[in-house]
């Protein structure tokens, strides 16, 4: 079974992505060969039908003007002399000719539609890393690492989202994972990650952030009478000495703490996931965890916590992330990705990640 995911956003040839060198360099080895052949060939050879294939080739992977002239080159093979294939009957050479005008003429249409593909891409990857933008290495006094794979190919964002924002009241992160995936929860991805960025800079409490997104959901989908809207998400505030975090979880799972070498599942009371009315539920309730010097804390959405081996165990993701913890904290969530990709035979499923370090200290 072929592995899914490993690189989405890589785009093989039949998917839009330039031709490859074999394909390119194709049409010219053809002719050369060709050529060659009949020279030195003592008889005459019976190989002009090859000719017939070197214009598509050519449409393939040229513009219009090199396809004219790998087409010329063709008509030339078949009707110079020197070449022993001046015999050939006036349907052969219409033939070719025909092929040959055909071949510019897919040419420049494939020329005109991939230069449309390509400014339609430019601008749908400008707008999908404007609703998520590179994380930035320093958010504060917190060291960030993320890692996010959509799991629709193709696309830089889907049903899962992470950012981490400083504000008046201290640095906060969020991670979460909306109803749906693709394309289709990019619009629900957007209206919650510009809520938690509205929200940071004026709610006093990691609850009443957690709350703003709530409603945020439950208007949009009052919007709609069939939206049902919801999402899991988990949302953390540090303190301004960064030595304790502040944790909520709305159905999604809890960071895990590394702490000297050993990986610590934090406990937090599970709150009903965002769109179903928090206020509804009671007050929310979150949970404070002193941080030491050296803790990191990781968060994986279930993309992660739920990949299965072929026998249909899930990934050990606590157990694993202990072994690969040592080391930088940059490069954890990479090394956790391709470790999850030798253990599962497909990722269906978004995955994201996010490695955090408080830092008292802020570099510069």
């Amino acid at each position: 079974m072929p592995r899914r995911n490993r690189e989405p956003a890589r785009r093989g040839w039949l998917r839009g992505a330039p031709a490859p060198l074999w394909v390119r360099v194709l049409p010219g080895v053809l002719v050369a060969g060709v050529g060659v052949a009949t020279l030195v060939s003592p008889s005459p050879l019976d190989i002009g039908f090859v000719l017939g294939a070197i214009p598509p080739l050519a449409g393939l992977s040229y513009g219009p003007v090199a396809t004219v002239l790998f087409g010329g080159l063709s008509v030339a093979l078949l009707t110079v002399p020197a070449f022993h294939l001046n015999d050939p009957g006036s349907t052969d050479l219409l033939t070719i000719c025909f092929v040959a005008l055909l071949s510019v003429f897919i040419s420049f249409v494939r020329s005109r539609r991939d230069a449309q593909l390509d400014l339609e891409r430019t601008v749908a990857e400008a707008a999908q890393r404007a609703v998520a933008p590179p994380l930035p290495e320093r958010v504060g006094a917190v060291r960030c690492a993320g890692l996010y794979r959509a799991a629709q190919r193709g696309t830089l964002v889907g049903g899962d989202f992470f950012d981490v924002r400083d504000g008046p009241f201290g640095v906060r992160a969020v991670m979460g994972d909306v109803q749906g995936h693709g394309l289709s929860a990019v619009a629900t991805v957007a209206s919650l990650l510009g809520a938690f960025r509205e929200a940071v800079l004026d709610r006093p409490d990691l609850e009443s952030v957690t709350a703003r997104l709530d409603r945020r959901l439950v208007v949009d989908s009052a919007r709609s009478p069939h939206a049902e809207l919801f999402a899991t998400a988990v949302l953390l505030e540090f303190s301004a000495d960064a030595r304790a975090v502040r944790i909520v979880a709305c159905g999604h799972p809890a960071p895990v703490l590394l702490r000297d070498g050993r990986v610590r599942e934090i406990g937090v009371v599970p709150w009903t996931p965002l769109g179903l009315g928090l206020v509804d539920s009671g007050p929310l309730g979150g949970v404070t965890v002193p941080l030491l010097p050296g803790d990191r804390l990781f968060l994986a959405s279930d993309g992660v916590w739920e990949a299965r081996n072929a026998t249909g165990v899930f990934y050990p993701f606590v157990d694993r992330l202990a072994a690969l913890a040592d080391g930088d904290s940059g490069d954890l969530a990479e090394r956790v990705w391709a470790d999850v990709l030798r253990y599962s035979e497909e990722i269906r499923d978004d995955v994201t990640m996010l490695a955090l370090t408080p830092d008292a200290a802020p570099a510069g």
